[in-house]
C-alpha cells in the first residue's frame, strides 16, 4: 500500500477521521474513544494540561473532564468504574476487563521487580501496610506511614526517587496487583485493595502469557490500523519474544494482514477490520503523550514529522520548546506549539509557534488559531497570547489579535 494509504488508516483507527460530536460529548462518546485507543497515559507534567485528559479532547472536542475522572476513579451501581491504573504503555489508564492481560507475563520485566528485595526483607511491613489499607483505603503512601510510625516518619532508604520504604512497598503491591489506585487526591495516588475496586469476574480470569500476548497485539493493532511489529510491541511494552510470536499466530489466524507499506524500511501488518477513510478533515493539538505520536519513529515514518520531548532539555537548547503540542490539520501534521496555561493569569500562552515546510502560514494560522481558543475555551482561560517565538508565531499571533 501507499503511505498515504497507511497514513489515513492509521489515522482512522485513531479516531481522528470520524467528527466531533455537535452536542456536548456523554460517557458514550467516551467509550467510543476508549474502544479505539485503548488506554490513556498517565503524566504527572501539568504545564498546560493532564496528559490523561488531552486526547479525549483532542478527538472529541470540549467535554467535562469529570467524564474521565468518573469513568476512572468512582463507582456506582450506575456507573460502573471502566478504567483502572496500571503500567501499560507506561502509567495508564486502561478498561477494566484489559486488567487480568497486564498480569499474564506478556509484558517485559516492569520496573518495579527491582523494589522486591525491598519486599522479601520485610515481609512484616508488606503485611503492615496490606492492613492499613485495608482499614483506611483507600489512602496515600504519607497517611500509611504515619499510621504505621505513630505519625513519625519510617526510615528513607534513599532508593530510586528517594522513596521511603512504604512507598517503595506500595509501588511494588501496585506492580504486583495486590493494590491498586482507589482514586485520585489532586495528582495524589490513594491505594486501595484491588479486590475492593475491580469486579470478582475480572480479577478471577486467568490468562496464559501466550494469550495475553495475542490479546494486545490484537488491541494494539486495532488501534494502530497498520504498524510493524516493533509498533504493535511498545503500544503495551511487551516482551519482544511474546510480540513476534503473537504477530505469527494473529497472522496465521487471519487477525493480522501482512502488507508492505512504500517507504517502510520493515514488513508491516494491517488488522483486518481497519479501514481506509477517503479523506481525513478536521485539526487538532495533540499532547506530547498521545498515542496517534508517542513512538517517535513511527510519528516520522507516517507523517514525516521529527518529534522530541524537550522537557529535559536545558532551555538554551531546546529546538521548539517545553512541552510541545504537534499540530494535525486535515489528516497532516503542519506545525507545532509550545503551550502554557497560566491558571493565575488566565491565558493560554503559545511560547513559540513553528510550522512544517511547504505549509501556507496564513490557513495553518488562522485553524491553529481558533483550535487554541477552543482549547483555551475547555481550560476556562480567558485568552490566547503569542509570544514571537518561531516562524508561524507573527501570523499566528495576527489572526490571534
Amino acid at each position: 500500500m501507499s503511505a498515504d494509504v497507511a497514513r489515513r488508516i492509521a489515522l482512522g483507527a485513531q479516531g481522528f477521521a470520524d467528527p466531533r460530536p455537535a452536542a456536548p460529548p456523554t460517557r458514550r462518546h467516551l467509550q467510543r474513544v476508549l474502544s479505539r485507543i485503548r488506554l490513556l497515559q498517565l503524566d504527572s507534567v501539568n504545564v498546560a494540561v493532564r496528559a490523561h485528559y488531552m486526547p479525549v479532547f483532542s478527538r472529541l472536542g470540549a467535554y467535562a473532564p469529570s467524564l474521565v475522572d468518573d469513568a476512572a476513579w468512582s463507582h456506582s451501581s450506575r456507573k460502573p468504574r471502566l478504567l483502572v491504573e496500571y503500567w501499560a504503555h507506561e502509567a495508564s489508564l486502561v478498561p477494566v476487563e484489559d486488567w487480568p492481560l497486564f498480569h499474564s507475563g506478556a509484558k517485559r520485566r516492569g520496573w518495579w521487580h527491582n523494589h522486591a528485595a525491598t519486599a522479601e526483607r520485610e515481609p512484616q511491613l508488606v503485611e503492615d501496610i496490606l492492613a492499613v489499607v485495608k482499614e483506611l483505603g483507600p489512602v496515600g503512601a504519607g497517611a500509611i506511614e504515619k499510621a504505621l510510625a505513630g505519625g513519625g516518619p519510617r526510615n528513607k532508604d534513599h532508593w530510586g526517587w528517594n522513596w521511603s520504604e512504604v512507598k517503595t512497598i506500595c509501588e511494588y503491591l501496585f506492580g504486583a496487583g495486590a493494590l491498586t489506585t482507589g482514586t485520585r487526591r489532586g495528582f495524589e495516588r490513594l491505594y486501595d485493595l484491588t479486590e475492593r475496586v475491580l469486579p470478582p469476574e475480572v480479577l478471577a480470569r486467568r490468562v496464559s502469557a501466550e494469550e495475553g500476548a495475542r490479546e494486545l497485539v490484537t488491541r494494539a493493532a486495532t488501534a494502530l490500523g497498520v504498524a510493524t511489529e516493533p509498533d504493535l510491541r511498545d503500544y503495551y511494552r511487551l516482551a519482544p519474544a511474546r510480540s513476534q510470536q503473537a504477530v505469527r499466530e494473529l497472522v496465521e489466524e487471519g487477525v493480522l494482514e501482512p502488507v508492505q507499506v512504500h517507504g517502510w524500511p520493515a514488513p508491516a501488518y494491517r488488522h483486518v477490520d481497519a479501514r481506509v477513510p477517503r479523506t481525513v478533515t478536521g485539526r487538532a493539538l495533540l499532547c506530547p503523550f498521545d498515542p496517534l505520536i508517542w513512538e517517535r519513529a513511527r510519528t516520522e515514518r507516517i507523517f514525516d514529522f521529527h518529534y522530541r520531548i524537550e522537557i529535559y532539555v536545558p532551555e538554551a537548547k531546546r529546538v521548539h520548546g517545553y512541552y510541545v503540542f504537534p499540530f494535525l490539520l486535515d489528516g497532516r501534521l503542519v506545525g507545532r506549539v509550545d503551550l502554557k496555561a497560566d491558571r493565575a493569569a488566565g491565558v493560554l500562552r503559545v511560547q513559540s509557534a513553528h510550522s512544517e515546510p511547504d505549509t501556507d502560514h496564513g490557513r495553518v494560522a488562522v485553524e491553529l488559531a481558533a483550535e487554541l481558543r477552543h482549547m483555551a475555551d475547555w481550560l476556562g482561560l480567558e485568552a490566547v497570547q503569542v509570544t514571537p517565538r518561531g516562524d508561524l508565531a507573527p501570523a499566528l499571533q495576527a489572526v490571534v489579535r
